[in-house]
């Protein structure tokens, strides 16, 4: 490579008198490292793309009816069902894979009076446009105003379609998936979802706290577009969406589950730590735990795609009591040699579960 010699580049670039020459060898290196600096940014987030709502040219429509309309004085755009099945409306150039979802929602129900009915309507992201799979959050507004506390726990609620709807989620996974929220029915809701990689958080009318937090998405798809979603009995309006993409973070479908793994298990009762050998033959995965809970454990579970869902026969043993038997269950997504999800011990313990793929 070729030297250059500073001084004689700089005197020849620059023959200026000598009072001069600090000047301007200042403003040549300032010129040089603004230049080089331009290399090293980091790029810049795709724009924001915004959808008033106001009419119904840009969605595409399945279930029932889209038509625009103004409600407690804004223009918006109306879902009514057809049937018992739900609407769903997907917002055409709404895609995107990380970034912020903004947009404000009302619900009307419409059943007769005795039928109980807590409203549902929300947002489908990460959307393919025929409605076959995407994540979502809904919102049920009068079940947040019950007396009942379980009840008001049921406001919002986190789905993935298809394979994980409310129920199984509800049952397997108890009051993790759903939660209370300050929110009513014919009323506007601004709502906002954050997406970063495969976690997402929901924030309801401005506040800074999030009322969901989602650690561990269970749907496909890494990036889609946006949906609106209603239901029968019932009349949705939504206004005003906004679909801010950020740069994603380096998360891919496909990672391996084969190997021998260390686990941290970060539970409401104390951590727990073991090892699984695991071994995969198609979407069927084998293996055995080794640490707390018992030695040799027969692992089973599931593979798709690099999501993982495990189980296996544990002792658990309350402090000073003899041990019983229980099952523990693991769900989450392999991403190159790191694993993360949720985990629980059957009516014992539930909370976190991280992994490092040991090195042979």
């Amino acid at each position: 490579m070729m030297k250059i010699h500073h001084r004689k580049f700089l005197a020849e670039a620059f023959p200026a008198r000598p009072k001069h020459r600090l000047a301007l060898t200042l403003s040549f290196l300032i010129a040089l490292a603004s230049a080089l600096s331009g290399h090293c940014q980091a790029p810049a987030n795709p724009a924001p793309k915004s959808f008033s709502l106001a009419d119904a040219a840009g969605l595409s429509v399945t279930g029932g009816n889209a038509e625009p309309v103004e409600y407690l004085g804004r223009k918006a755009v109306r879902l009514t069902s057809q049937g018992d099945g739900d609407i769903y409306a997907y917002v055409k150039g709404s895609e995107l894979q990380d970034g912020v979802i903004e947009a404000d929602v009302a619900v009307r129900i419409t059943t007769p009076p005795g039928v109980r009915m807590p409203g549902f309507t929300g947002f489908a992201f990460r959307a393919r446009p025929d409605g076959s799979q995407y994540d979502m959050f809904y919102f049920r507004p009068k079940n947040a105003q019950s007396d009942d506390q379980a009840m008001r726990n049921h406001a919002v609620q986190y789905v993935a379609r298809p394979g994980y709807d409310w129920y199984p989620l509800r049952r397997q996974w108890p009051w993790v998936y759903e939660s209370w929220a300050d929110i009513k029915p014919e009323t506007w809701t601004h709502v906002k979802i954050e997406l970063h990689g495969r976690d997402a958080k929901l924030y309801m009318n401005g506040s800074e706290s999030p009322s969901l937090v989602i650690d561990g998405l269970k749907g496909e798809n890494l990036q889609g577009g946006v949906a609106l979603w209603g239901y029968p009995g019932e009349e949705s309006y939504f206004a005003n969406l906004q679909v801010t993409p950020s740069n994603p973070l380096p998360v891919k479908n496909g990672g391996e589950v084969a190997g021998t793994w260390h686990v941290a298990f970060a539970s409401d009762y104390g951590r727990f730590e073991g090892d699984m050998n695991l071994h995969r033959d198609g979407g069927m995965v084998t293996g055995t735990w080794n640490g707390a809970f018992g030695k040799d454990l027969a692992v089973t579970g599931t593979w798709r795609d690099g999501y993982v869902e495990l189980s296996f026969p544990a002792d658990w043993q309350d402090r000073g009591a003899a041990p019983v038997a229980a099952r523990a269950r693991l769900a989450g997504w392999i991403d190159d040699d790191k694993a993360a999800g949720r985990m629980t011990v059957e009516g014992r313990a539930d909370g976190q579960w991280s992994a490092v793929r040991q090195k042979n």
